[in-house]
């Protein structure tokens, strides 16, 4: 039996470090959840981008909360983004946002292979 761990890109987990307590506390419990092979109620699949990447969307006072993880990258599971919706118009993640995750699990890819 395998057991499985979180890893962070760099990038993300520096970003993930200025939220506030309270938001980082919600991610990681939402990311052990997936660390037992269940899926938190504040995640969703990104099909955009693949199987088997996910995005944690939290609401906190005023501002939105995101941190996208990979399951199928690895033998861990990848933090590879984590940002504050700047956005005013919509709920959706931006173009913007989709390259990066895309561009980092591409490159995680190749690091691990």
């Amino acid at each position: 039996m395998s057991i499985r761990s979180i890893s962070w890109i760099k990038q993300a987990r520096k970003d993930f470090l200025k939220f506030p307590e309270a938001v980082q506390m919600q991610i990681k419990a939402a990311l052990n959840v997936a660390l037992a092979g269940e899926k938190s109620d504040t995640s969703k699949p990104l099909s955009i981008i693949g199987s088997g990447v996910f995005e944690i969307a939290l609401k906190y006072q005023s501002d939105a909360y995101r941190a996208v993880y990979a399951l199928k990258i690895d033998q861990d599971i990848w933090v590879v983004h984590a940002f504050q919706k700047k956005s005013k118009k919509g709920i959706q993640t931006t173009k913007a946002d989709f390259d990066l995750i895309k561009a980092r699990i591409k490159a995680l890819r190749t690091t691990l292979s």
